[in-house]
């Protein structure tokens, strides 16, 4: 390695073995500083050198050198990724988990990676969110709820950097010039357009398009109506099986309801669904499961000889193990509601099965329940309630409690004044 040296022996100009560029180490006050010169001349190098050394040298005299390297943004999200996979295992599915890898990968890491972290200040974040708006490859700025998990993600990884002792505090990464968020609600269907849902899946059910959907248009129309009278989240229904649900006689109403073990987003817990959620669910219990085709293209695929006849397949109810909705009906449900004009609400918005949760809450609102009972049945809370479904649904506001009058005072006859003679 080519060395020499430059002002007595002070500063070090040295070239590895593969750089272009010559480098320069000096050591101030006990402590060794390195940076590259950028020059391929040795000439210049030492130029270089000598003004870089200079000026260490005034920083320190001024008492603002930095002799201690500052953990920069990459540091603190690849501590971040180590820990976040190992203590959320479980907790937290694994798509979730590789959201925030993917974040930091693409966006995050590129734009603050090499930054301190003290220099993530509120006005970077806000650079940040500028230059996200300025670099979309769709030609369209990113959606508020991506921009918002990017936050989430960096906010995780501060708080990192704070745990280890890098960081002193959490800058403000509220967005600003921000004013209180429009009133918005989710796609939902309201109770014209849920019956025109649910007889549209009854007429599909009774004469499919094709005989051998005639088994999934079933399931699709059991599965509308279930999912209407339980508020259960999708991910939920698809996880479950038979020996979750119980048909039991409710005390106070002594309706037939269904007690529904759910496991899910939240974990494990109850739910009870409305009385018109039985009989669905009695049809999906007692429905045989779907057999093979015996067709000649079928049976080729699955290897049987041909020249003997197919053969003899039971029908078999599903077991206690078995999911309660095993298919999966996305696509036939996407075209019932583009046949149907239902895919849109007014808003623009996209329904999709989980609009059946929706509807579900709205509806319950509708007719009254209490808010605090619906968010423990339904696994959430009342504030997500109070700003998604109860915000847009007139029922809620009770006109007697609004339209309320000051009583008027009754109407006395002014007295008349004394005449001065009676004084």
């Amino acid at each position: 390695m080519a060395s020499h040296e430059v002002l007595g022996g002070k500063v070090n100009v040295y070239k590895r073995g593969r750089s272009r560029f010559w480098q320069c180490s000096a050591s101030i006050d006990g402590n060794q500083f390195r940076s590259s010169t950028k020059e391929e001349s040795l000439a210049l190098a030492k130029e270089f050198a000598e003004d870089w050394y200079l000026t260490l040298r005034g920083k320190s005299r001024a008492g603002v050198l930095e002799t201690k390297r500052e953990n920069s943004f990459a540091d603190a999200a690849e501590q971040f990724m180590m820990e976040y996979s190992v203590i959320t295992q479980g907790e937290r599915s694994e798509k979730w988990v590789e959201g925030h890898a993917i974040r930091l990968r693409l966006h995050l890491v590129p734009f603050f990676g090499s930054l301190g972290l003290s220099k993530v200040t509120p006005g970077k974040v806000q650079e940040y969110r500028v230059h996200r708006h300025a670099t979309s490859t769709t030609g369209k700025p990113p959606a508020r709820s991506t921009l918002h998990d990017e936050i989430v993600t960096l906010r995780l990884v501060l708080k990192t950097a704070i745990r280890h002792g890098w960081l002193a505090h959490l800058p403000d990464l509220s967005p600003p010039y921000r004013t209180q968020g429009k009133v918005v609600h989710r796609p939902w269907f309201s109770p014209a357009e849920y019956k025109q849902l649910y007889q549209a899946t009854r007429e599909h059910a009774k004469e499919p398009q094709r005989e051998n959907h005639r088994w999934s248009a079933e399931q699709l129309h059991d599965y509308v109506l279930f999912m209407a009278n339980t508020g259960l989240r999708p991910d939920e229904a698809n996880n479950l099986q038979h020996r979750d649900v119980e048909i039991e006689i409710d005390e106070a109403t002594r309706d037939r309801i269904l007690v529904i073990e759910v496991r899910g987003k939240r974990g494990v817990g109850y739910c009870k669904s409305m009385p018109s959620a039985v009989l669905p669910y009695e049809r999906l219990r007692n429905r045989p499961k779907p057999t093979q085709s015996q067709t000649r293209r079928a049976r080729r695929n699955r290897g049987e000889d041909l020249s003997q006849p197919p053969p003899t397949v039971e029908a078999e109810l599903p077991g206690p193990k078995d999911f309660v909705f095993p298919g999966n009906h996305i696509k036939m449900f996407n075209g019932i509601l583009e046949r149907t004009g239902l895919k849109l609400d007014r808003d623009g918005n996209r329904r999709t099965a989980y609009s059946l949760r929706h509807t579900y809450i709205c509806l319950r609102l509708m007719e009254g329940a209490d808010i605090y009972q619906i968010a423990k049945n339904c696994r959430t809370s009342v504030e997500m309630i109070e700003k998604f479904y109860a915000a847009h649904i007139k029922n809620t506001l009770d006109a007697s409690a609004i339209n309320v009058r000051k009583p008027k005072p009754k109407h006395r006859p002014r007295p008349e004044s004394p005449d001065d003679d009676q004084y």
